[in-house]
C-alpha cells in the first residue's frame, strides 16, 4: 500500500514541478508567442492542473483511508502534510486563481493593470505544495511495516 501511495504522491510532485516551474516560465521565452495568449495559455494550464490535482487528493485521500486500518501504517504525518497540501490547493483554487483570472482577461484585453503580488503569492504556494506533496511521499515512504520488495524471495 505505502508504494502505491508513495508513487502516486511522487508522480503527482512531478507533474507539478513539470507544469508550475518548467513548461510555465519556457512559454514565455517564446518570443514568437504574444503576452496575451501565453497568460491565456498559461490560465487555461491551471484550471486543468487544478482537476487533475483535486482527482490527486480524491486519490490519495481514499489510499489513506485504506491505510489508516493497517496496523503497520503510522499515517498522521502524512495525513497532514496531504491536508496542508488540500488547503493550499483550495487557496489557490477559490481565492488566488480568480484574481488572476480577473487580471489576466483585463490585459487580454488591452488593458494596462498595475503589477500584483497574487501572482508571487500564487508562485510561492505552488512551491509550497511542492515541498509538502515531496515530503508526504518521503514520509510515506518511511512507514514501518511490510512492504511489496519483502517477499519471500528475498531470503535467496
Amino acid at each position: 500500500m505505502r508504494e502505491v501511495l508513495a508513487s502516486i504522491l511522487f508522480i503527482w510532485a512531478g507533474l507539478l514541478f513539470g507544469v508550475s516551474f518548467v513548461a510555465t516560465p519556457a512559454k514565455f521565452m517564446a518570443q514568437g508567442l504574444p503576452i496575451a495568449q501565453a497568460l491565456d495559455i498559461g490560465r487555461w494550464t491551471f484550471h486543468v492542473l487544478a482537476w487533475i490535482e483535486w482527482g490527486f487528493v480524491a486519490i490519495v485521500a481514499a489510499l489513506l483511508g485504506l491505510a489508516w486500518r493497517s496496523p503497520h501504517a503510522h499515517i498522521g504525518l502524512v495525513i497532514s502534510l496531504v491536508a496542508a497540501v488540500t488547503i493550499v490547493l483550495a487557496t489557490e483554487t477559490f481565492a488566488l486563481r480568480p484574481l488572476l483570472d480577473a487580471r489576466v482577461m483585463r490585459i487580454i484585453a488591452g488593458e494596462s493593470v498595475l503589477p500584483s503580488l497574487w501572482h508571487n503569492g500564487y508562485i510561492a504556494l505552488e512551491g509550497l505544495k511542492f515541498l509538502l506533496i515531496l515530503a508526504a511521499g518521503i514520509c510515506t515512504m518511511r512507514w514501518p511495516g511490510p512492504n511489496i520488495s519483502s517477499t519471500s524471495l528475498d531470503k535467496y
